[in-house]
C-alpha cells in the first residue's frame, strides 16, 4: 500500500495556498458563463473562444487538484516550536560564503520558496546541503552557476 508524502510547510505558505484555492474555485462560474457564451455563437469546431475557454476550465480544475492534493499533505510546521543545533526545515540560517559576506535563509516548503525574500525550499540544491549541518560546519553546494562553498555561522528558529 503507498504512503503518503507529507508536504511540510509554514502556516503563512498554508494559508497563502488556501487564498489562491479560493480565488480559483470562485473562478469556475465566470469560466462557465465565457463557454456557454461562447457555444451561444454557433459552430464550435471553429469558435476559438470556445476552444480557449475550455483550455482555461482545464488548467484551472488542474491546479484546484494540484494545490487540494498538498493542502491535504500539508505537515505545518512552527519555526518557533523547533530547537536544536542543527538545520531543520523552518530554521533561518545565516551563512558566509568565500568573501566572507553573510547570506541568510530561511528553509521553507516548495509552495513558499522565494529566493529574493531569503526563502528556499529543503529540496533545492543549497536546502539539501544544508539540511543537518550545525554551526561551524562547511558546505559545498554545485548550483547553476557553479561550485559555492559556505559555513554555517548562525542557526535561528524564529
Amino acid at each position: 500500500m503507498a504512503t503518503v508524502e507529507k508536504m511540510p510547510m509554514l502556516q503563512e505558505g498554508y494559508e497563502k495556498l488556501s487564498a489562491e484555492l479560493k480565488r480559483l474555485k470562485a473562478e469556475r462560474p465566470l469560466i462557465v458563463d465565457a463557454i456557454e457564451e461562447a457555444r451561444a455563437h454557433g459552430d464550435l469546431s471553429e469558435n476559438a473562444e470556445y476552444h480557449a475557454a475550455k483550455e482555461q476550465q482545464g488548467q484551472n480544475e488542474a491546479t484546484i487538484a494540484d494545490i487540494e492534493d498538498k493542502l491535504s499533505r500539508a505537515q505545518i510546521i512552527d519555526p518557533k516550536e523547533l530547537s536544536g543545533d542543527k538545520i531543520v526545515f523552518g530554521a533561518t540560517v545565516t551563512l558566509l560564503d568565500e568573501d566572507e559576506k553573510s547570506i541568510r535563509y530561511q528553509i521553507v516548503g516548495l509552495a513558499e520558496a522565494d529566493v529574493k525574500t531569503g526563502r528556499i525550499s529543503y529540496n533545492s540544491p543549497i536546502g539539501r546541503a544544508l539540511i543537518g549541518k550545525s554551526v561551524g560546519d562547511e558546505v559545498e553546494v554545485t548550483v547553476p552557476a557553479g561550485d559555492r562553498w559556505y559555513e554555517v555561522s548562525k542557526i535561528e528558529f524564529i
